[in-house]
């Protein structure tokens, strides 16, 4: 399998630490509200990087955070933790919103049929949660800090712990923007703690002091009551659960500005060694043509969608006819043509004969399952190239619909659809006694008993099973 790796910047081949599995980490979302279009898109990014990693044969160890402290407005440690101003927000805990957002999204992630993480963090707190939320993590975190200062990369003031970033020479490869560089881009004015060495020190240890003296999440460590800072939660969980360092970590190219060479520089000054071999990034979403942003009312929810009686996988639709790592312009228009396409697919892969014993037509070319499956996987494979399965979905249903395909293909291309790009395309089979109403339909039109035939037909339409009349037979199809 090839990757963009943005490290690397190029392309590369894939090759597992540890044959036959691939250690993969995906950064989650900070509960602090719901997630908007530009979040699912980077849920589903992840999602098809998993099933393609595991169809090609490779047992996935995944694991994904749930941000529930120390995320400040800023990626620079400046403002409010989001946590409390949610709390503030709504008049409720930090631990209430914490909670709600978190089942929030886990209904987001089923809706859009994403997988949950494979590897279980195993906390105690949440021992059947998949997800590693940070503040069960407290105690792994506090103990890289103590990593941190023991080997002279970090240092204390009176309001935090801070990473310093001159001690290490590679800081900032990932972006590859050199820190000389981003000296001069930096703006002292921003920086409230006076005690900081330079402008791109990062906490990863804020104090219950001054700004946060009314932190709500708070805990002991060894240097004062504080909370860890949003950058060492990826880093101590992968550590922990995954151990280091893993095959693949994923993002937004949001994060390769700050958060992910944060995160990598954690790694390498306190265990001496990288965190990841390949880093991959998707791209944003515009709105109209224009950046989303909830002032400008265009930060559309999951709700937002459903409430226009959109089916979400349409959403999923219109996200995999892009390219991962380039920019989608979401339109309304363009999730109709993306829920008229689906449910093209949907109608093909319901489409079944009357008696799929008789023999039919096929024309040179015809996609069989095993097809199907070599070239989805192979595009897949190419820097998840998801335009070439969804060509081939196109194709399977223009021939399912003209009578060339019969409705086991159609089960197995269904099945393989779903494992690889999670449409939910699969139908369940009719029964025995309704097809028997088919059969007792067939005998009236032979008949020409008009009115039996339209009787059984209703009585097929009740039951949600529509009917098409071909001149090789009648195909069904589930309304």
């Amino acid at each position: 399998m090839n990757l963009y790796n943005t490290l690397s910047r190029k392309t590369e081949e894939l090759k597992p630490i540890k044959d036959g599995e691939a250690s993969l980490y995906t950064c989650g979302p900070t509960v602090y509200n719901y997630y908007h279009i530009g979040n699912l898109r980077n849920a589903v990014f992840n999602d098809t990087l998993r099933r393609t990693l595991a169809a090609s044969g490779l047992n996935v160890k995944h694991v994904m955070n749930i941000t529930d402290v120390g995320h400040l407005v800023s990626d620079a440690d400046e403002g409010e933790d989001k946590l409390e101003k949610g709390a503030a927000r709504e008049g409720k805990t930090v631990w209430e919103v914490a909670e709600h957002y978190t089942e929030a999204f886990k209904d987001d992630m089923a809706a859009m049929n994403v997988l949950p993480p494979s590897v279980n963090p195993g906390r105690e707190k949440n021992a059947t949660d998949p997800y590693a939320r940070a503040t069960d993590f407290i105690p792994e975190q506090i103990e890289m800090v103590q990593k941190l200062l023991d080997n002279g990369f970090a240092y204390q003031t009176e309001q935090a712990i801070y990473f310093d970033v001159t001690k290490l020479p590679s800081y900032g490869e990932l972006s590859g923007q050199k820190l000389a560089d981003k000296e001069v881009a930096a703006r002292s004015d921003v920086v409230t703690d006076p005690e900081k060495h330079h402008p791109y020190d990062f906490a990863v240890w804020f104090f219950a002091v001054g700004h946060f003296a009314d932190h709500t999440m708070r805990w002991d460590s060894p240097w004062g009551e504080g909370f860890p800072g949003w950058h060492l939660e990826c880093s101590a969980i992968i550590h922990a659960t995954l151990g280091d360092p893993i095959d693949i970590h994923t993002g937004g190219v949001d994060h390769i500005g700050t958060h992910h060479p944060n995160e990598m520089a954690q790694t390498e000054a306190a265990f001496g060694h990288q965190l990841a071999n390949m880093w991959v990034h998707n791209e944003f979403i515009l709105v109209d043509g224009a950046k989303m942003a909830k002032s400008k009312g265009n930060s559309y929810t999951l709700k937002d969608i459903t409430e226009k009686g959109y089916d979400p996988l349409a959403l999923r639709v219109l996200y995999l006819q892009a390219h991962y790592r380039s920019e989608i312009n979401f339109t309304w228009e363009a999730l109709e043509a993306a829920q008229n396409r689906l449910n093209h697919w949907r109608e093909a892969m319901a489409t079944r004969w009357q008696d799929e014993t008789m023999p039919r037509p096929e024309p040179e070319g015809d996609i069989a399952a095993p097809q199907f499956e070599e070239t989805a996987i192979a595009a897949l494979s190419d820097d998840l190239n998801t335009l070439k399965p969804l060509q081939l979905l196109d194709e399977v249903a223009d021939k399912a619909l003209a009578g060339s395909v019969c409705g086991a293909c159609l089960d197995n291309i269904a099945d393989m659809a779903d494992a690889l790009l999670g449409l939910r395309l699969a139908v369940a089979d009719i029964s025995e006694e309704q097809k028997g109403l088919i059969a007792e339909r067939t005998q009236a039109r032979e008949a020409k008993d008009w009115a039996k035939s339209d009787e059984l037909r209703g009585k097929l339409t009740e039951q949600g099973i529509g009917l098409r009349d071909t001149p090789n037979g009648a195909q069904w199809y589930r309304l």
